[in-house]
């Protein structure tokens, strides 16, 4: 039995700092010893282990020593054949998962609300992607998750593709049964790519959905630095497949991540696994314990309720008004009171709670307040009784082929002409990075009057920088 007690990358580089090593080799900071002066408080501590491929400490390209077992340590933990560290973000375990699986002109079958990473790798790749429309959640107002059910339709329509891409769960912690859509994808001999960036943490079991490992995904990207305590950009990959190359996606890493990886990183990447495997039911009891609470006295808010979705992750606690404040405003109030959530969207307001019963126990009682206090100051503002944000989506292509769009022209428009028009940019309401119009795709008035509700309540865009003058980037006739 593997030994899940051991931190063998945070190890070395503690043995490597006890040495007192005098630095003749990059970073230029020479583990904090040339710093300026007025952030060398803050950095100090984590300076010191902010090294480079010296002997002992291993190479994440090439890993033989502590990364390796480091991996190896997290790979036993989540059921993987191989799972690697990334450094780059899950943007990177995206684009290299895509690369690896599909070549130029494969199809694939993508969900529409998914990360704009998804699209730059369908890009790279030059791959034919077919967009699946998600299930729309009528409580949220947001879009949820593909069914199995479109996934034998999409089938049916595009027989026969390479991949399938899941956004498992969404932003707002919604699973689908994945499983299940594994078990269709396998019938058809298809690999299954999932974008897990917000579920790293589903390891840990029930009542958490599925860890899209344990479902029997080829590909599955987690942000571990989302949920579980690592540095931002630390991210992990998993690989359990008997259909793509794995030396294809070893080569993609490579292309994909910086040949300087940071080493803070990798070993908060490490603490995170430790973490993760050490996490007791006691913990766990103790932390839903406090969020039921948490979400009782919510409800307990005049102008306030948490939305309650099944089988949606329990660390995601989402807000509304009930008398018609757009959550951008809720979100701006809460920040007056020091207290900033992960994200507003038209209707909601965001928050991840952490795996800790004991953080939120210690913030309970002044998070509580923060948001009474903020609700208070935004009563009187102009109420809105809907938002148009949900549109009806079939599965469909983009109009043009990558190679295409290289050639194209294009133009910029007003937004209220541009109806019919095929886009020649992705315009992306950031968070949750789920775009609203897809570089390729035909133009619709239905896409057109969202844009404008998202325009007025002043969300903030990915792409579009013509927006602010009413203006639209769309490609000429051909």
């Amino acid at each position: 039995m593997i030994n899940q007690h051991k931190l063998p990358l945070l190890d070395a580089l503690l043995e490597h700092h006890r040495r007192k090593p005098i630095s003749f080799h990059v970073p230029g900071h020479k583990y904090g010893a040339v710093f300026p002066g007025e952030g060398k408080d803050f950095f100090q501590s984590i300076l010191r282990i902010d090294a480079t491929e010296l002997s002992g400490l291993d190479d994440l390209h090439v890993p033989e020593g502590p990364i390796r077992e480091a991996q190896d340590l997290l790979s036993r933990l989540y059921g993987s054949q191989e799972s690697y560290f990334l450094v780059n973000g899950t943007t990177s375990g995206n684009l290299a998962m895509i690369l690896a699986a599909c070549r130029d002109g494969d199809r694939v079958l993508v969900q529409r609300n998914c990360h704009k990473s998804i699209l730059h790798g369908l890009r790279l790749a030059n791959a034919r992607p077919v967009f699946i429309a998600p299930e729309f959640n009528e409580t949220l107002n947001v879009a949820g998750g593909i069914t199995s059910e479109g996934i034998e339709e999409a089938l049916k329509l595009y027989p026969n593709p390479k991949a399938v891409i899941l956004t498992y769960p969404n932003y707002y912690g919604e699973g689908t049964d994945i499983h299940k859509i594994i078990q269709i994808c396998r019938r058809h001999g298809i690999a299954v790519l999932v974008d897990q960036a917000h579920g790293a943490h589903f390891v840990l079991g029930r009542p958490f959905p599925l860890c899209a490992v344990a479902a029997g995904a080829d590909i599955v990207v987690q942000s571990a630095h989302k949920t579980l305590p690592a540095m931002t950009m630390g991210s992990y990959l998993h690989f359990n497949s008997d259909i793509i190359d794995k030396s294809r996606l070893r080569f993609y890493l490579q292309m994909f991540q910086s040949s300087s990886p940071s080493y803070p990183i990798m070993a908060s990447l490490d603490l995170a696994r430790y973490f993760a495997a050490f996490y007791t039911s006691e913990e766990l009891i103790k932390l839903l314990d406090c969020i039921d609470r948490f979400k009782r006295d919510i409800n307990r808010i005049s102008g306030l309720r948490v939305l309650e979705s099944e089988y949606a992750d329990p660390l995601k606690i989402t807000i509304r008004s009930t008398q018609g404040v757009p959550g951008y405003y809720i979100q701006e109030a809460l920040e007056k009171q020091n207290i900033f959530a992960e994200l507003a969207d038209p209707y909601n307001v965001l928050l991840i709670a952490p795996l800790s019963g004991d953080f939120l126990n210690e913030q309970y009682e002044k998070v509580l307040k923060g948001i009474r206090k903020g609700i208070e100051g935004i009563r009187s503002v102009h109420r809105i009784s809907s938002v148009h944000t949900s549109w009806n989506s079939d599965t469909a292509e983009l109009e043009l082929s990558y190679n295409q769009m290289e050639l194209l022209k294009t133009k910029e428009i007003l937004i209220n002409d541009s109806a019919g028009m095929i886009a020649a940019e992705s315009i992306i309401p950031y968070p949750p990075g789920i775009p609203l119009f897809l570089q390729g795709e035909r133009i619709t008035e239905e896409r057109i009057s969202i844009l404008r509700s998202y325009q007025t309540l002043g969300a903030r865009f990915h792409g579009g920088e013509s927006l602010p003058e009413n203006k639209i980037i769309v490609f000429k006739e051909m």
